[in-house]
């Protein structure tokens, strides 16, 4: 009997392998961290044989913990970091060079060359994304420009690109599919957001070979459930495939055109479901695919830079708290921020502002300050920008938000979360099933291999662990906001 759906989440620091049943309860998991590589300023790599090298072992971990062998997995379904490149050679499924991640912006030049040359807008409108090193394109670009013969090499077909979900699928099918699915093609700023094909004029106009190029398949079908992986000598269908906020999404059961969830981590990825039609962002939000099955579906999708990092730089850079966790104390021993704003632009300010120049400031001081008011001045920080976030999401799609579904470290926080719901005026919802991103990748996996047979059948498997209704006035709440804008305003253009 097919007992269970094994998820591999592959993400910037970690790797994880996740057993999941048939009512979604996560029976195992196991995980190894993920060697980061800064060999210059602004330049993030990770070895990608590291990162395929750590997931045999995983499985037959988190098997071993569950007691299951491989002849009891109905499927296999992969979530990962997106945009981070890797280019290998076929024959040998070697690496030609360090995986380029996300994070990277040594393309950052390449970028602005683009742009002064007025490209920006077609290529917006052809894939939903702006013009920015984050995306894969001009890594892919940077590596076959830097590494002695990957040029040649590619356009004859023995170099192979992909994002990391490609990269793990090649070796979980010994080189016999070179894959990727809609979600990570659409983050790669050279997929047609309306096609779901490669672009030939992106193509042309970044100088990328179509030789070296994945085939683009459905994020959850049958077609992806023909490819095998190999799990300990097992064939397995390896039946979903998703970039790891898309999957999220999927997990939190958002099924419906304005469905929305919030991941707080380090920063913030917040995706609203638009349904079947792409928009195109009057707010500098991206469009992505958010999954393809029968039908493509879309989201909009911001991201705030610094959400729970503000955390982290209190206790590491001030000291004022021993621990993250003991935030929310500090937080909730004052009554209000007395009028201490702190705007968190550590890095410039993500969506909807897209400021690099903007840096981190603390507006509103008073003799009476303390660090219990600049604790919750921190904590508020992260629930304004994410508001700012989905009030242009509101905007852009013209559907209002009815509530908004929570996940990440920072979700725990319980004084966020109301104030989150408070500023939004919708209620914000923690599930009890916070592994969000693995699960999603699972229940992909699940439907395209009829392990659960609806949409409606999953939504089943989603519980409330706790709603927090908003309890503030709109008027009230406006004020907030008015407020926070006028401290975001004397944080911009500073470097």
């Amino acid at each position: 009997m097919k007992r269970f759906i094994l998820a591999l989440d592959q993400g910037t620091t970690s790797s994880r392998a996740i057993l999941f049943d048939h009512e979604a309860h996560p029976v195992a998991s196991a995980q190894r961290p993920l060697t980061q590589h800064f060999p210059h300023s602004g330049w993030v790599e990770h070895d990608a044989q590291e990162i395929w090298d750590c997931q045999t072992p995983l499985i037959s971990e988190v098997l071993a913990k569950a007691g299951a062998s491989p002849a009891e997995l109905a499927a296999l379904g992969i979530a990962n970091q997106r945009e981070t490149t890797v280019l290998w050679d076929r024959k040998t499924s070697a690496p030609v060079a360090r995986a380029i991640v996300w994070q990277d912006r040594r393309t950052a030049e390449h970028c602005a060359r683009l742009r002064a040359a007025g490209h920006e807008p077609e290529i917006t409108r052809r894939t939903g994304l702006l013009l920015d090193p984050y995306f894969s394109a001009t890594k892919l670009a940077w590596l076959l420009e830097h590494v002695p013969g990957a040029r040649a090499r590619a356009e004859r077909g023995e170099l192979a690109f992909g994002t990391i979900d490609s990269w793990l699928i090649w070796h979980l099918t010994h080189g016999k599919r070179h894959v990727t699915d809609a979600t990570n093609a659409s983050r790669t700023l050279l997929f047609n957001i309306r096609s779901c094909e490669w672009d030939p004029v992106l193509l042309e106009l970044f100088g990328i070979p179509p030789e070296c190029l994945p085939q683009i398949i459905p994020t959850a079908a049958r077609t992806a459930a023909d490819l095998g992986a190999n799990v300990a000598g097992h064939l397995v269908p390896l039946a979903g495939v998703a970039g790891d906020q898309q999957a999220a999404l999927f997990g939190q059961t958002c099924f419906t055109p304005g469905m929305a969830k919030n991941t707080y981590g380090t920063g913030c990825f917040a995706l609203l479901n638009t349904g079947t039609r792409p928009l195109i962002s009057q707010h500098r939000l991206l469009t992505t695919v958010a999954w393809q099955r029968e039908a493509t579906h879309y989201a909009l999708e911001g991201s705030v830079f610094v959400a729970g990092a503000v955390v982290q730089w209190l206790r590491d850079a001030l000291g004022i708290i021993e621990s993250s966790a003991a935030v929310e104390a500090l937080a909730t021993s004052v009554a209000d921020s007395d009028g201490v704003h702190f705007v968190p632009a550590f890095a410039g300010l993500g969506s909807p502002h897209w400021d690099p120049h903007a840096r981190g400031a603390i507006v509103g001081l008073s003799r009476g300050s303390t660090r219990a008011h600049i604790a919750r001045a921190a904590l508020e920080a992260i629930a304004f920008q994410s508001a700012d976030l989905l009030s242009a999401m509101q905007q852009d799609s013209g559907q209002a938000l009815t509530e908004l579904r929570v996940d990440g470290g920072a979700a725990v926080n319980n004084f966020l979360m109301q104030f989150q719901a408070d500023l939004l005026g919708v209620p914000v919802v923690r599930p009890r099933t916070t592994e969000t991103t693995a699960l999603g990748a699972a229940y992909l996996a699940g439907l395209a291999v009829g392990y659960w047979q609806s949409l409606e059948e999953i939504a089943r498997n989603w519980h409330v662990e706790r709603r927090f209704e908003p309890g503030m006035s709109r008027d009230a709440a406006a004020q907030k906001l008015k407020r926070w804008s006028l401290a975001v305003e004397r944080s911009r253009g500073w470097a």
